[in-house]
């Protein structure tokens, strides 16, 4: 019999088990009613020792004077029939004190036939708090909405309730005895019994563990559950199992999910604002637009721009037409197979009719596909080579959304998922052709942009003189380079012209203000007539300052020289120019030094002839601030730059002016450039 007061070697032990905490006390009576057994229980119980107590009668020690006949006649009852009895009377204390009891009554019968009677006793107020407790417990296990599991050590289910048997969609009975693992395979039962054997471990209590896959209950859906884990443990501290509670949180989860998907479709909707369209460049701002959508929409994406679209025309195609498409960019997330199943950008390529891309540009609707089986394959790619690295590559899932701008189908976006392995739906719809619809009207105007300043170009190119590689007594390179984003005719010039006696004019100029076409064209004009009379430079840029007062209130930079073979020298004036630069074979490469002038339209400050020597083998490099003033460089050091990149007198012209605007000019610099470099012949 075991009971709070034993003890071992390493001392005194609490309670070990429910009737320990019921403190049952144990007495034995004969026939008579005298006590023959008393357990340290009952001492405890009724105050008096077993000394105190063995051999005397029961009703006398244990019961209170107002209750002893009836204590009696129960006593023979249960003696003579053997029925047991069991009730809650008060008992009277050695002490005095009154205290109700809760009895049981059992008749004994030993192997000589002797009959004995075994009384259970319990201070009753213990014995209905625990059966309240148990009570409580019990229907609340059984009540409870969140399922509720007990596990033994071995993680074997040992309880479940109701709840937890509805969400599993197995019976209670089911579970019993068995492990998680078995019970649902289709959970991460790993992880789940990784984290009960280290609350097993520790005790330490696992709260709100988050947990996911398919149950009975719903094998076609993905759950959610919120998962707490507490170890049990019994009065003494033995380690029982472990307590599961379970919330299906599928609803807040899925909720969470959504408002995270908006979150990121919102950002990525910011982020294509501020990234597409950052140039007036075509192809730059596809790739821009690609760049978006990878990896956050889809693994693959192309852009594709109807070929006609590309050459400024409206294209129109029937159902029976296939559709020509330049492709203008793809990016892929380390997707080798799906980017050679892509046309390069640049290709032009024939989709037949059937091709989903065709159906959307003509239609101007979106074309989906969820879920990619190998037949949708052959109307997703253009030939069956490309189809089967799309198949080698996984493509699962397919989406095509128009290009529209100012009402007009420029081409497609199209997308595609490999490791992303979730289908498009209706949510990705929406934002493919939210920042389609972006990204359309910056490409309808880098295209329009494109060929505006294609034709700007042409423009600007008629207007420069062609010359001929050797004139009079000079070899001549000249190069023009327009500003990175213009659209418009550039105000820089140069000019080559013959005169008489063998001599060359050389003019590099620079118009700016309104009206910079017409007065740089009517600079020319004036400039090539006021050549053809050999005027002094000063005397022509005088001419040219009076002129350009009458233009539109524009000014303009000019630099005027004049070679003449037969001395070997050049006479040069300046109106608010950038210094020429000589280059000769037996010295270091020289700014002129000349008097820079007021520009041309100021009016009313004269103009200076300088006359430099320029036998053969000297250069003159004549230029225009393009090519040399940055917004980060002090034009000092540029002009240093300038200086130490013609270090070698000998190099051809050609590559003269190639190495200047390779190493000087910046592509974003919003100024065209006009270089002239002259050699002196023998």
């Amino acid at each position: 019999m075991s009971g709070a007061g034993s003890a071992e070697a390493g001392g005194p032990t609490g309670p070990s088990g429910l009737l320990d905490v019921l403190n049952v006390a144990s007495v034995v009576l004969d026939t008579q009613g005298r006590i023959a057994l008393w357990s340290p229980q009952a001492e405890e119980l009724f105050g008096y020792t077993a000394h105190e107590a063995l051999g005397r009668y029961a009703a006398h020690v244990m019961v209170d004077e107002r209750h002893v006949d009836l204590v009696v006649r129960l006593f023979a009852d249960v003696m003579a029939t053997g029925r047991s009895w069991a009730g809650a009377f008060p008992i009277r204390r050695k002490d005095g004190a009154t205290r109700l009891v809760e009895f049981r009554n059992i008749r004994l019968m030993d192997d000589r036939g002797e009959v004995y009677a075994l009384g259970l006793a319990a201070d009753r107020t213990t014995v209905r708090r625990l059966e309240r407790d148990l009570a409580l417990s019990t229907r609340m296990v059984a009540q409870s909405p969140n399922g509720l599991a007990v596990l033994d050590t071995d993680l074997r289910y040992v309880s479940v309730n109701p709840a937890l048997a509805r969400m599993d969609g197995v019976p209670a009975e089911d579970h019993l005895g068995r492990t998680v693992r078995e019970v649902l395979p289709r959970l991460d039962a790993d992880a789940l019994e990784s984290a009960a054997r280290e609350v097993l471990r520790t005790g330490a209590p696992l709260v709100d563990r988050a947990a996911f896959g398919r149950t009975p209950a719903d094998p076609e859906q993905d759950h959610a559950w919120s998962l707490s884990l507490y170890r049990l443990e019994d009065a003494r501290g033995t380690v029982l199992g472990v307590a599961v509670s379970v919330v299906d949180v599928t609803d807040r989860h899925r909720a969470a999910v959504e408002a995270e998907a908006a979150r990121r479709r919102l950002a990525l909707v910011a982020d294509a604002s501020a990234r597409i369209g950052t140039t007036l460049d075509l192809e730059r701002t596809a790739r821009e637009l690609a760049e978006v959508a990878v990896p956050e929409l889809a693994d693959v994406a192309a852009v594709d721009l109807l070929d006609a679209v590309v050459a400024g025309r409206r294209s129109s195609f029937g159902p029976a037409e296939p559709a020509v498409i330049r492709a203008l960019a793809v990016r892929a997330a380390d997707e080798p197979d799906a980017l050679r199943a892509a046309d390069r950008p640049g290709e032009v390529a024939r989709y037949a009719p059937d091709r989903l891309v065709t159906e959307c540009v003509r239609t101007g609707r979106p074309v989906m596909v969820a879920q990619v089986k190998d037949e949708d394959l052959g109307r997703i790619a253009r030939s069956p080579e490309s189809a089967a690295l799309l198949a080698r590559a996984g493509v699962h899932s397919y989406l095509a959304v128009p290009l529209i701008a100012r009402g007009e189908v420029l081409g497609a976006l199209d997308l595609k998922r490999t490791r992303n392995p979730a289908p498009f739906g209706h949510d990705d719809v929406l934002l493919a052709r939210e920042l389609a619809a972006r990204a359309a009207v910056q490409i309808d105007n880098a295209r329009w942009y494109q060929s505006a300043r294609t034709t700007a170009l042409t423009l600007q190119r008629s207007l420069l003189p062609s010359h001929p590689p050797v004139i009079g007594g000079l070899e001549v390179a000249s190069r023009y380079q327009p500003a990175g984003a213009t659209t418009e005719v550039g105000g820089d010039w140069f000019d080559v012209i013959p005169l008489p006696d063998g001599k060359t004019a050389l003019v590099v100029g620079d118009v700016m203000g309104s009206g910079i076409d017409a007065t740089m064209g009517r600079l020319r004009t004036a400039t090539t007539t006021l050549a053809s009379l050999d005027l002094d430079p000063a005397v022509l840029l005088e001419h040219l300052d009076r002129i350009t007062q009458g233009l539109d209130h524009s000014i303009a930079t000019c630099v005027y020289a004049v070679h003449d073979p037969r001395v070997g020298r050049c006479r040069i004036a300046n109106a608010g120019h950038l210094p020429p630069v000589r280059v000769r074979p037996d010295g270091p490469p020289e700014l002129l030094e000349l008097p820079t002038g007021a520009p041309l339209g100021v009016g009313g400050v004269p103009f200076s002839t300088t006359e430099v020597d320029f036998a053969p083998g000297d250069q003159l490099v004549l230029y225009t601030d393009g090519l040399v003033e940055t917004r980060t460089h002090s034009l000092d050091e540029r002009l240093d730059a300038l200086l130490a990149l013609l270090d070698d007198p000998a190099r051809p012209l050609q590559e003269v002016c190639d190495l200047l605007l390779d190493a000087l000019h910046h592509p974003d610099n919003h100024d065209d450039v006009a270089l002239l470099v002259a050699r002196a012949r023998d």
